[in-house]
């Protein structure tokens, strides 16, 4: 059975149907009438193998997850174009990342045994941390994104250190590992199976080596790339892995963080794809933001029916995923909340990019600060940081 052919079996793929409830969900299939999930499989089950190095609609697709989920026969439309690409990009593809292909670049480099980082660099003296622990906190590539998109003064390296200062407020001390690195998540969505492995293998090895027993996450990405493809590969990991929401939420319940008083305030909150209709979590981030004095309203569409700010693994931004940011700021704003909050560094940096310079609309229907998770429970623990309201 050729890879295709396996494809299609593994992700159910010859159970569709054409029914077209797939397509009448589709961001994509919204601003391109050109595009349908189920024409991706139409193309497979016919025999685009032969051609599948030029088969573009395998790029377009934002694997958000939103056709899986409106799917009556549980086809696995994301798992579906992940293996389309790696076989697209086996067979010579070249797909056309933004930002010229630099965060695969970055990740490529990062899979090379032995390389010499200053991963740790952004750790301050007042953090407390260790090398080894039973709580490992894994930072992925946030200092890194905020080197690359220093100029939006995003604050991503702010949002690693909120993070460990919380768990310190806690009485926790996590483990970092200095030989961490990407998680891969990007190379795995654009094909790159060869160095997305080398990836897996270096921080295994790394958090291993730390003795964890659990790995708490700020990225959804990494989250998802863990709690999913290092499992189908791996196997069992020896250890829990924990989105940092839920994690948080179990301290403050245990009494082991507080909020200051007067600190809350009313913000509306974006459910990232991977985080939410990947692996299904919508209540932890709300619940801690309610648990520290946030007021939280919801946009129109939200949990399973949220909107996905448009781009995935830096490989679809264009004008339909601009269309979709504005769209989805204009919700936000809307909500009357004073900041719209994510968990997701890339939901941060995408909705960021489309109300940073000019806007098709009204500037007011949008103005409305972007803030991470972790920057907002860090004004709500009352720690020095920048406001949630500017």
């Amino acid at each position: 059975m050729g890879f295709i052919d396996q494809l299609i079996k593994d992700t159910r793929a010859h159970d569709c149907v054409e029914c077209g409830k797939c397509t009448s969900v589709c961001p994509v299939a919204t601003l391109n009438p050109d595009f349908a999930p189920r024409l991706i499989v139409v193309k497979a089950l016919e025999g685009v193998e032969a051609n599948i190095r030029e088969e573009r609609d395998i790029w377009s697709c934002l694997t958000c997850a939103l056709c899986s989920d409106m799917c009556p026969y549980k086809v696995d439309y994301c798992e579906f174009v992940r293996g389309m690409r790696t076989e697209a990009v086996f067979q010579g593809a070249d797909p056309h990342c933004s930002q010229g292909g630099l965060i695969q670049a970055v990740a490529r480099i990062q899979s090379h045994p032995g390389l010499k980082q200053q991963r740790l660099k952004w750790v301050t003296a007042d953090l407390k941390t260790a090398d080894r622990g039973d709580v490992y906190y894994f930072t992925g590539c946030l200092p890194h994104l905020d080197v690359i998109f220093s100029d939006r003064n995003l604050g991503l390296t702010d949002v690693v250190r909120t993070t460990v200062r919380a768990m310190n407020a806690a009485g926790v001390t996590p483990a970092l590992g200095a030989g961490e690195v990407c998680c891969g998540h990007d190379l795995n969505w654009t094909g790159d199976e060869e160095h997305f492995e080398k990836l897996v293998d270096i921080n295994l090895k790394t958090i291993q080596a730390s003795g964890a027993k659990t790995v708490v996450f700020s990225c959804p990405e990494c989250l998802r790339t863990f709690d999913v493809d290092y499992r189908a590969i791996a196997g069992d990991l020896g250890f829990e892995v924990r989105h940092v929401s839920d994690y948080l939420l179990e301290l403050v319940k245990q009494g082991k963080l507080s909020p200051v008083s007067g600190n809350g305030v009313k913000v509306t909150y974006q459910d990232s794809c991977r985080l939410g209709r990947h692996l299904g979590i919508y209540d932890p981030p709300r619940e801690l933001l309610r648990a520290l004095g946030a007021e939280v309203v919801e946009m129109p569409r939200t949990r399973e029916k949220a909107a996905c700010c448009g781009v995935s693994a830096f490989a679809t931004c264009d004008a339909a995923s601009k269309k979709m940011q504005v769209d989805r700021m204009v919700e936000a704003k809307g909500t009357g909340a004073q900041a719209l909050v994510t968990s997701c560094p890339k939901c941060l940096i995408h909705l960021n990019c489309a109300v940073a310079n000019e806007v098709p609309v009204e500037r007011s229907l949008v103005d409305i600060p972007i803030k991470d998770l972790a920057q907002v429970v860090g004004e709500l623990l009352g720690f020095k940081q920048t406001s949630v309201v500017t």
